[in-house]
């Protein structure tokens, strides 16, 4: 019967259901010692992670995979595959629990070839220390050193999932690297993973989120001289209204608005993903603070307070140019919509002027022709009496009694009106029809 059922599953229903295991945490017990790294960029993970199998004597996962476990004696590492990066955190449990001064020296960044290390070069986003440790009876020695450790610095800490503390000044130290202090104080199995798990995700994607921060500082010279430059051109929009002319101010001011235009979309085209996807990361760290369920401790603000204090504000200058953007697009819009509106009025105020002139020529063709008509039936009765004379004298030679001259005579006057009324007939006829 398997067989038979898996002959009618749908094609993505497998990997779907595994999707929600995918990225299992670290299972972890106090003393553990952890480097984390979060390297930007597509290509070249998979290289990355090969090569650093390959010095360990590891075989490497196949490619296309986004998630790597795997111990190797000194350490274990878990690698993850992301849309825009790739994180790679390294675990070492210790046998004796150390200080905090003493264990961030000593963490597992140590056993990584150096080699390894200068090819992250300019792609390193997040690079992160953990201590996750249980004091025990050295409460106050570990207080000591963990002061002595940020060096008096602001810190954030709490309670965190009934039975965790955790510390954190969310500062580069001069190692190049954050320092995160977790104390073991009665956590369940597997807390101590999904803890950790969740603090380095905070620290990743709130940097994540301030890669948009720049893009906004960046953008908004830009703006500033695009809105400063769309009332200049709504000012003139207002000076030229009522004025009459044959389109030049307006055809003027609507390639300057073009231009506009064309500016704010690049604008536009250059951040919307940057802004998209920082509220995106801003939404997973609220999320990864909430599953925290943060206790205060008094005196130290928690994690919560530290984001909404520096994190939020960054975000919220994020949000504000985006929607900045989208006004300005929005006038443009409009401005460009009242430019065309009334380049189109003008237009057709030409076109009336064009259509009056071509039928006043065609009156003046009209007179010219009816002047010239009494010509017309000169020349025409001209050329009939002369082919009547012709045949006259043809008719003389042949022996009959015809004056050709009195008969030519006769004809002009005949021939004439016929003529002048055969003309005016035509004339009736085209103008009735």
């Amino acid at each position: 019967m398997s067989i038979v059922f898996s002959s009618l599953n749908h094609a993505q229903r497998v990997p779907l259901a595994a999707e929600i295991h995918s990225r299992p945490f670290l299972k972890l017990e106090a003393p553990t010692l952890l480097t984390h790294f979060a390297i930007m960029g597509e290509q070249e993970q998979q290289e990355l992670l090969a090569d650093l199998c390959g010095h360990f004597g590891v075989t490497a996962p196949a490619a296309g995979g986004k998630y790597f476990t795997h111990d190797f004696g000194r350490f274990r590492l878990k690698w993850e595959l992301h849309t825009e990066f790739a994180t790679f955190t390294f675990a070492e449990t210790v046998a004796n629990m150390p200080m905090p001064e003493e264990a961030f020296a000593n963490m597992p960044a140590r056993h990584l070839p150096e080699q390894w290390l200068l090819r992250l070069k300019g792609r390193v986003m997040v690079a992160a220390h953990v201590l996750l440790g249980r004091p025990g009876g050295k409460q106050q020695a570990f207080a000591e050193s963990l002061q002595r450790l940020f060096q008096g610095a602001p810190l954030a800490g709490s309670q965190v999932m009934n039975g965790g503390e955790m510390w954190t000044d969310f500062a580069i130290h001069a190692d190049g690297f954050s320092r995160f202090v977790i104390c073991d104080a009665g956590m369940h199995e597997q807390q101590s993973g999904r803890l950790v798990q969740r603090v380095l995700e905070i620290e990743t994607y709130r940097m994540m989120a301030l890669l948009g921060l720049p893009m906004a500082q960046d953008a908004t010279p830009e703006l500033n001289e695009v809105e400063s430059e769309l009332a200049t051109l709504a000012g003139a929009l207002v000076e030229a209204d009522g004025k009459v002319d044959d389109g030049t101010t307006e055809q003027t001011l609507l390639d300057r608005i073009t231009h506009l235009a064309a500016r704010i979309e690049k604008v536009s085209a250059d951040t919307s993903y940057r802004f998209a996807a920082s509220k995106a990361y801003f939404g997973l760290v609220n999320a990864r603070i909430d599953e925290l369920r943060e206790l205060r401790i008094e005196g130290t603000p928690t994690v919560e307070e530290f984001m909404e204090r520096r994190l939020a504000p960054a975000m919220k200058t994020c949000e504000a140019v985006a929607a900045r953007q989208q006004a300005l697009a929005g006038r443009i819009a409009n401005s460009n919509d009242l430019l065309r509106t009334r380049v189109g009025i003008v237009q057709e105020a030409q076109n009336r002027k064009i259509l009056q002139s071509m039928n006043k020529r065609a009156a003046q063709q009209l007179r010219l022709q009816q002047a010239v008509e009494g010509l017309s039936v000169a020349a025409i009765s001209y050329y009939v009496v002369g082919l009547i004379g012709y045949t006259a004298k043809g008719a003389k030679v042949l022996g009959a009694g015809v004056n050709p001259e009195l008969l030519m005579g006769v004809m002009v006057p005949v021939v004439a009106v016929g003529m002048w009324l055969g003309l005016r007939s035509m004339h009736k006829r085209l103008h009735h029809g």
